[in-house]
């Protein structure tokens, strides 16, 4: 009775501390090669995060010892700058225009390769997707010689078909530039939302096609009846990841224009840049703190997304007519 009685009893549903450390002590090899990778997140991603907010409050050119402690003054300056609203309302444009063309182009690729009877398929989401994984900054350089004012090979087909007797300035014209650069940075990323459409896609099951063509429905019939209804959930998704991603454009836009002619390409991200290490006009112009006052609330409006991005989901995850969970 008293060997019983000594034994510890855990409460019920709990597991003992010991039989847990015995677990991570077993998986420690597990957390030995996970480290290095933490590590590097850390330095390179939480770092800079936390003291990117605390910079954003002092007046500090990033070159000097000495810091002067402002609090919202970074802020409240932002509000007022018109090269910052530019460049904001610059990357909002660029994403406005250009989500929804990725969108449709990779949607109706998608469809027309989802087709089993199209031998090629394969091939050709292999052809789409390879722009995807071409460093950017390669694309950026090779697209910049493509379409130079001087020589490019687009400028001399123009002028082979003569539908241009000029070299177009594609991206020399401030007023043709960003179409330019829409134009090149679609045809790069759509491969990516195409394999999304195709994984949505092949999660609708053939039968209801076979079934609705048996009941005479023609393809928009079931289209807008069946593909339509089950690609919903993948397309608020997929619209939010490509709409974040848009707004992310630093290396393609510093790579191709570095922000020019006349900061007509200046999305926020470069003006951020710029407004860290670049220089206006004779005038040195390295205000860190500033910049990461303006990356913070760019930060900001990507978490705004994210978290719109969570509730559309969960919302047509939960659907108008579906039963409230019992708890």
């Amino acid at each position: 009775m008293a060997s019983i009685s000594a034994v510890r009893r855990e409460p019920a549903g709990h597991e003992p501390r010991d039989s847990l450390r015995r677990r991570i002590w077993a998986a420690r090899p597990c957390y030995l090669l996970m480290l290095p990778g933490l590590v590097l997140i850390v330095m390179f991603s939480f770092y800079p995060l936390v003291m990117s907010w605390y910079y954003a409050f002092f007046d500090w050119s990033g070159f000097e010892q000495a810091k002067h402690f402002v609090g919202w003054q970074n802020f409240s300056e932002l509000m007022g700058d018109e090269y910052f609203w530019k460049a904001f309302g610059r990357s909002a444009w660029f994403a406005g225009v250009a989500t929804p063309v990725e969108l449709l182009l990779s949607l109706v690729v998608a469809i027309v390769l989802n087709d089993r009877s199209l031998r090629l398929a394969p091939l050709f989401r292999t052809l789409f997707f390879v722009p995807v994984v071409t460093t950017t900054a390669i694309v950026s350089i090779v697209m910049s010689m493509v379409f130079s004012a001087f020589n490019g090979p687009a400028n001399e087909v123009l002028r082979a078909l003569h539908l241009t007797e000029r070299p177009v300035g594609f991206l020399t014209d401030p007023h043709v530039v960003m179409w330019t650069a829409i134009g090149i940075f679609v045809w790069k990323w759509f491969g990516q939302p195409m394999i999304y459409w195709l994984a949505g896609l092949q999660t609708i099951p053939t039968e209801l096609y076979e079934a609705a063509q048996v009941d005479g429905a023609g393809w928009w019939r079931r289209s807008v009846s069946i593909t339509a209804p089950l690609l919903t959930p993948f397309a608020v998704i997929i619209t939010l990841i490509v709409l974040v991603g848009n707004m992310q454009v630093f290396a393609f836009m510093q790579a191709l224009t570095h922000g020019g002619p006349y900061f007509s390409t200046e999305v926020m991200e470069l003006y951020i840049y710029r407004t860290a290490f670049g220089a206006q006009g004779q005038v040195s112009a390295q205000r860190l703190g500033y910049a990461s006052a303006a990356g913070v609330l760019f930060g900001l409006l990507l978490i705004v997304l994210a978290v719109a991005q969570i509730t559309a989901v969960r919302r047509l995850r939960r659907g108008p007519g579906a039963p409230v969970e019992s708890r």
